[in-house]
């Protein structure tokens, strides 16, 4: 059985220290009692701000943060596949999807993360770092919104800041009515896809009222279904009644699995 990856659509440690239920659910995934959590920010050109963000998100939490910059690998003595496959944790940070990929594919990185997927390391990301793992979605890396391919890790496609950039979703409609990408998933900032094999089993969000949208083309027709995330952090307490169902289904899928992998 693959992996865990988490998928959010914009948000963790990127929304500043007074949000910390998405960094919270990364090493809630990880499990254990100090998990290793490794940082790529590649697709952000391994910009110090955003290093410093991520370090001062996890750095006083319970975990071995650590990062792994590209830009920077002079006097580096550790091979990066040992550096990945060590860890619980591959957290990837937003950007430059298209750039990101070509650096990674020039590294030999795209083939090591899918490894470690196989090995069952926790793979996470925001952003470029959430669209990567599917087939597809919508970049703005060159300015307007285009497709572009991912790694094809999970079947169908991403596009993120749904509410933040919302030039991002008629691309992303044309292409999935159009046949370009399957169907998928459109996520607000601050909502993410638990997605354990290749079910997703749970919807999360930091932020009331954010949503996910499910796209997928019927008969030529577009077909959307919004999905209510269900809440963490101070309003985890508050669960709808169609976040519990779904959270049954995912508690299913995953017992299926596991049975499937006996």
């Amino acid at each position: 059985m693959n992996g865990t990856v988490l998928a959010l659509g914009g948000g963790g440690f990127t929304m500043g220290p007074g949000d910390p239920a998405l960094d919270e659910l990364v090493l809630d995934l990880a499990g254990g009692a100090s998990p290793r959590i490794l940082f790529l920010p590649t697709a952000g050109g391994d910009a110090a701000a955003q290093i410093a963000a991520f370090y001062g998100a996890f750095g006083d939490r319970p975990c071995r943060p650590q990062v792994l910059s590209l830009f920077r690998l002079h006097g580096t003595t550790t091979a990066i596949r040992d550096v990945v496959l060590e860890s619980d944790v591959v957290y990837v940070g937003g950007g430059s999807m298209r750039n990101m990929l070509a650096i990674w594919r020039a590294h030999g990185l795209d083939a090591i993360l899918r490894e470690a997927w196989e090995r069952e390391i926790v793979l996470a990301g925001l952003s470029a770092g959430a669209m990567c793992w599917f087939e597809g979605g919508i970049t703005m890396s060159g300015g307007p919104p285009e497709l572009i391919e991912g790694l094809g890790f999970l079947s169908g496609s991403l596009s993120v800041h749904a509410d933040g950039e919302p030039r991002r979703l008629p691309a992303f409609y044309d292409a999935v009515r159009s046949g370009a990408l399957p169907g998928g998933w459109a996520l607000d900032d601050g909502v993410g896809l638990v997605i354990e094999g290749e079910a997703v089993t749970r919807v999360v969000s930091s932020r009331p009222g954010a949503t996910a949208l499910r796209v997928d083309a019927v008969g030529g027709e577009l077909v959307r279904s919004r999905t209510q995330p269900e809440l963490l952090g101070d309003g985890a307490r508050r669960v709808p009644d169609d976040v519990r169902e779904f959270r049954a289904l995912g508690d299913a899928s995953r017992r299926s699995a596991r049975r499937t992998s006996r």
